[in-house]
C-alpha cells in the first residue's frame, strides 16, 4: 500500500527561527491500520474518531504511517489516549501501548493511566528533517485507544485538554479545506435497515438524487457483521402486504445473534444499495452538524471518519435514521428519552413515575473450540470481581448481555460500551483461570467480541402523533395507517439475579414478551412535529417507551423506511413537506404502499419472512431474539 504524507505542518506565529513547526497526526488517518480498528461511535462527544486495539486479549498488529519532520531536532511525542477501565479501578489499566518513531521505540507506555481522555507523553526522540515512520505498538490486545499524536520540539508545548479549546487547536493545525457543498433531493442519515430502505424506496419512487450517509464502512447497523443481530419482526402482512418485500433483496438466510460474520451477508446489503443509480452512498461519513433556515433543515454537515473530509449536504428533505435522533436533536426537534409515567398516556406497562431508564446496548461475543495449547487467556481483573457465585459459565453471549439501562445512552455511550467489554473479559478470565470447573473451558478460545454497541433505545423524536400502548391494545383505527408492527411489546429491564450480584452496574437483561395483534402505525409518527422537512425511521420515531417495545425490531424499521421513502418522493413530486402528505396527498401515499417498493420478482431470501400469521398470536413470556 502506497504510504502517504498525512500530517500538515504549520509554523507557529512569532517562533520562526526558534522552534520547528509541530506535527499533529490524527490516528484514524494512519495509512496502514494493522490490527487497529477505527471507532467512530463517540465522535459527537470527543470531536473525532480514534484507533482501537481490539484484539480480545491478543496484541494486534502495529498501525503505521509516514509523517514529514520540518527540521532536525529533539521532539517530544504526546499521545491523546484514555485509560478505559478507570471508572472501575484506580489500578493501571489494560489498554497500554507504545509509540515507535523511525527505528526507535519510545520509552513511555501510554493508555494505562489517568481517568479521562488526555495527552500523555510517550517519550522523546532525535529526528532528522524529512520523512519518518510513526507506529502504534499494542501490548495487550485489550482495547488500547489512540486519538492523535503531537510531535513538538518545545518541552512545555502540550495540546489543550478542554474540548472546545482542543477543537480549535485541531482546526488551526489541520489546515483542512473548507467543506464542499453537494445538492440532493433527499438526504437520509443512517445506513441501518431503516435508512437503506428509505433511500432505495425514495429513489425507486422518483426522487432524482438521494444521499445515504453511513458512518461505518459496512451497511446494516445492528444487522451488520460488526454487531450481529438478526432481523426480527414480520413483513408482508397487514393492510399493506407489499410493504417489506424489498427486504427479500438483501435479507440474510440464517437466523441467530452473535454468529459468524458471513451469516449477516453484508455483501448483499452493499449490492442492494450499489444497484440504485439514484442513490449516492456516503460511507464512512458521520453527520455532526446542521444548518437551519427557520424551522427547516437547509443542510447537514458530514465528516469522513478517517480522512476528516467534510461535506455540506443540502436538500429540501431529510430523514433521521440514526437511531439516536442525532439530526433531529441538532435541528432542535422535540424529543424524549426514558420512560413516561403510567398516567401520561394511560399505559399499563409504564412505570408509576417517569424516569430516565432505557433499554440497554449489547456487546455480543462468542467462543470457539481450539487446541488446548492455543486456548490460553490472560488474567483480567479491573474492578469488577467474578467468583463462583456470580460468574456466567457460558460460551457465548448475545442480546441478554446488555449494559447501560440505568445510564444516559448518549452522554455515557463510551462507558456503556466499555462496561460491556469489561464484564466479558473479566468473566472469561475467571472461567479460564480460576473457576472450579474451568476444564469445561480449557479448549475454548474467545473468538469474537463486538466493539460496536448494539443500541436499542435513546432519543425518540416527536411527531404529529405519538404511538402509545392504548393504540395497540384497543386496535385504534387511524386513517393514515401505514406499516404494520407485529413484534411483542418487548421491554428490557435489568435481570434480577444479575442485578443482585452487580447492583450498581448490571450487565444482563430480561424481558417478557407481551404479544400483540398486528397493528398499522400512523404515518404521522414518521415526521417531526416542529422541524418541517424532517422525516424519521427506525427506533427514534414518535412513540412512547412502551410502544417502542414493538416497533424497534429491524424488519419493522425497514418498512418504516420504505414508507418514508415513498412520502419523500410524493413531497418531491408535489413540492410539499412531510405534513402535507398527510393533509393533502394521503391517497397517493396509500396507493404507493399498496404497490410496495420492491423490485418485481424479488426472491424470498430469508427463512423467517412469511411465517403464517397464526405464529403472531403467541402467549406472553416467550423468549425473544433481542
Amino acid at each position: 500500500m502506497k504510504k502517504t504524507l498525512i500530517a500538515l505542518l504549520l509554523m507557529l506565529p512569532g517562533l520562526c527561527g526558534v522552534s520547528a513547526a509541530p506535527v499533529l497526526v490524527e490516528a484514524e488517518s494512519f495509512a496502514e491500520k494493522g490490527g487497529w480498528v477505527v471507532d467512530q461511535q463517540f465522535m459527537d462527544r470527543m470531536g473525532s474518531s480514534y484507533l482501537l486495539a481490539h484484539g480480545a486479549g491478543t496484541p494486534v498488529a502495529p498501525a503505521r504511517t509516514e509523517v514529514g519532520i520540518p527540521d532536525a531536532g529533539t521532539y517530544r511525542v504526546w499521545v491523546r489516549t484514555y485509560n478505559w477501565t478507570s471508572p472501575w479501578t484506580a489500578e493501571p489499566g489494560p489498554g497500554k501501548f507504545r509509540v515507535r518513531v523511525g527505528h526507535k521505540l519510545l520509552s513511555g507506555t501510554v493508555g494505562d493511566t489517568g481517568n479521562c481522555w488526555e495527552w500523555q507523553c510517550a517519550g522523546e526522540v532525535r529526528l532528522r528533517e524529512g520523512l519518518t515512520t510513526l507506529a502504534l505498538e499494542d501490548l495487550t490486545g485489550f482495547d488500547g485507544r489512540c486519538d492523535a499524536l503531537y510531535l513538538t520540539d518545545r518541552p512545555d508545548d502540550v495540546p489543550p485538554a478542554d474540548a472546545e479549546a482542543l477543537a480549535a487547536f485541531r482546526r488551526e493545525l489541520a489546515g483542512c479545506p473548507a467543506p464542499r457543498e453537494e445538492r440532493f433531493d433527499f438526504v437520509v442519515v443512517g445506513g441501518g435497515i431503516a435508512g437503506m430502505c428509505a433511500a432505495v424506496s425514495a429513489a425507486r419512487e422518483g426522487c432524482g438524487r438521494v444521499a445515504l450517509v453511513n458512518d461505518r464502512p459496512v451497511l446494516g447497523g445492528n444487522n451488520s457483521a460488526e454487531v450481529r443481530v438478526h432481523l426480527g419482526g414480520y413483513v408482508e402482512t397487514g393492510r399493506y402486504p407489499m410493504l417489506g418485500r424489498m427486504i427479500r433483496e438483501f435479507g440474510h438466510t440464517k437466523a441467530g445473534n452473535a454468529q459468524p460474520a458471513a451469516n449477516y451477508e453484508d455483501d448483499r446489503k452493499q449490492r442492494f444499495i450499489d444497484a440504485e443509480p439514484n442513490v449516492t452512498l456516503l460511507a464512512p461519513y458521520r453527520a455532526l452538524d446542521v444548518r437551519m433556515e427557520g424551522t427547516k433543515i437547509a443542510a447537514v454537515l458530514v465528516r469522513h471518519i478517517e480522512t476528516g473530509e467534510e461535506i455540506w449536504l443540502s436538500a429540501p428533505l431529510f430523514s433521521d435514521c440514526t437511531g439516536d435522533g442525532t439530526i433531529g436533536y441538532l435541528a432542535g426537534a422535540d424529543w424524549r428519552m426514558g420512560r413516561e409515567a403510567r398516567s401520561e398516556f394511560g399505559e399499563e406497562l409504564a412505570p408509576e413515575k417517569a424516569d430516565s431508564m432505557t433499554m440497554g446496548a449489547s456487546v455480543q461475543w462468542y467462543s470457539s473450540k481450539v487446541e488446548k495449547s492455543r486456548a490460553k487467556f490472560p488474567e483480567f481483573s479491573y474492578g469488577v470481581v467474578f467468583n463462583e457465585e456470580n460468574c456466567e459459565p457460558v460460551t457465548f453471549g448475545e442480546w441478554k448481555w446488555e449494559t447501560g439501562l440505568n445510564r444516559d445512552q448518549i452522554a455515557e455511550a463510551e462507558r456503556i460500551r466499555d462496561y460491556g467489554l469489561l464484564v466479558i473479559y473479566s468473566n472469561w478470565s475467571f472461567l479460564k483461570n480460576h473457576y472450579s470447573q474451568r476444564e469445561r473451558f480449557a479448549d475454548r478460545n474467545l473468538d469474537w467480541v463486538g466493539y460496536i454497541s448494539g443500541k436499542r433505545e435513546s432519543r425518540r423524536l416527536l411527531g404529529d402523533y405519538i404511538l402509545k400502548q392504548d393504540d395497540i391494545d384497543k386496535e385504534v383505527f387511524h386513517e393514515d395507517a401505514s406499516f404494520t408492527t407485529t413484534w411483542a411489546i418487548d421491554l428490557h429491564s435489568p435481570d434480577r439475579k444479575n442485578a443482585a450480584h452487580f447492583p450498581e452496574d448490571p450487565f444482563k437483561a430480561a424481558t417478557v414478551h407481551n404479544w400483540i395483534k398486528p397493528y398499522a402505525v400512523p404515518y404521522r409518527c414518521l415526521y417531526s412535529r416542529n422541524v418541517e422537512n424532517l422525516f424519521m425511521a427506525g427506533r427514534n420515531i414518535s412513540v412512547t417507551h412502551v410502544a417502542l417495545g414493538t416497533v424497534r425490531v429491524m424488519r419493522t424499521t425497514g418498512m418504516m423506511g420504505e414508507v418514508v421513502g415513498m412520502a419523500a418522493a410524493i413531497c418531491h413530486r408535489n413540492g410539499c413537506l412531510p405534513r402535507g402528505v398527510y393533509q393533502d396527498h394521503l391517497t397517493e401515499l396509500q396507493e404507493a404502499m399498496e404497490r410496495g417498493a420492491s423490485r418485481p420478482g424479488a426472491e424470498l431470501n430469508n427463512q423467517n419472512f412469511n411465517l403464517p400469521n397464526k405464529l403472531l398470536d403467541q402467549p406472553a413470556g416467550i423468549a425473544g431474539h433481542r
